[in-house]
């Protein structure tokens, strides 16, 4: 599978923000979300093909006592080699979080499936994207796949919120998943800078709070700023 990077670093986002963990960030996105903050894995996909037994090693030589890794993207499902990559981690004794936008299954060995749908918000303009724009529309959106992994793995919902406007759409998308915990709903502001993170949390965090909903912030931002390898 292509990877752009594997790095150690601390959890910044989520149900295990600040858990020392080994990222690994596979390359290649079958979406274009406009405020994509990893370019280099979607809009112009970078890095090398790596084996298993090559990102296994890596891996290993980065290991944290508590040995939990991170496999984001770009969008991971999109490799098959996911398979028996998660399959020897798991036999190793990591804990694995697969990051994904729920579009696409594989059967993998997971512990925390970190589904990020992706909002009508998230779609590029067709100046920027061309054909791109319908194809993401088109595909953001997968309610199978959804409900087979909220239901076969334990999860979060982590929603990107930009405005105000997308509040009302995470509540029309849970309506359609009646299924899924709203503890394990995740609302995390939209942006790469402190600053823009502060001003939307101001209102998303007391809504959250009235809800029922998780506030996400991005914690990694304010760790170590919007660059690579954090």
């Amino acid at each position: 599978m292509r990877i752009a990077e594997i790095y150690a670093s601390r959890q910044g986002e989520g149900l295990l923000t600040g858990t020392p963990s080994v990222f690994l960030r596979a390359s290649g996105c079958n979406l274009r979300c406009w405020f994509c903050d990893t370019p280099y894995t979607s809009w112009e996909p970078e890095g090398e093909d790596w084996s298993v037994e090559e990102i296994l090693a890596e891996v290993e030589q980065l290991a944290e006592r508590d040995r939990h890794a991170v496999i984001t993207g770009g969008e991971p499902m999109l490799f098959a080699e996911m398979i028996p990559l998660c399959d020897r981690l798991h036999a190793a004794g990591w804990h694995i979080t697969i990051e994904t936008a729920g579009t696409l299954f594989l059967p993998i060995k997971c512990d925390l499936m970190s589904i990020s749908p992706k909002l009508a918000g998230s779609t590029p303009s067709f100046e920027r994207a061309g054909k791109w724009r319908a194809r993401h529309d088109r595909t953001r959106h997968q309610p199978e796949v959804i409900r087979r992994l909220i239901a076969e793995y334990d999860y979060q919902l982590k929603f990107v919120i930009d405005k105000p406007d997308d509040l009302d759409e995470v509540q029309a998308w849970l309506a359609e998943f009646p299924a899924a915990r709203r503890d394990r709903v995740l609302l995390m502001p939209q942006g790469t800078d402190e600053a823009a993170l502060a001003a939307t949390g101001e209102w998303l965090q007391p809504y959250c709070r009235e809800q029922g909903f998780v506030f996400c912030p991005r914690k990694h931002i304010e760790w170590y700023g919007a660059r690579r390898g954090t």
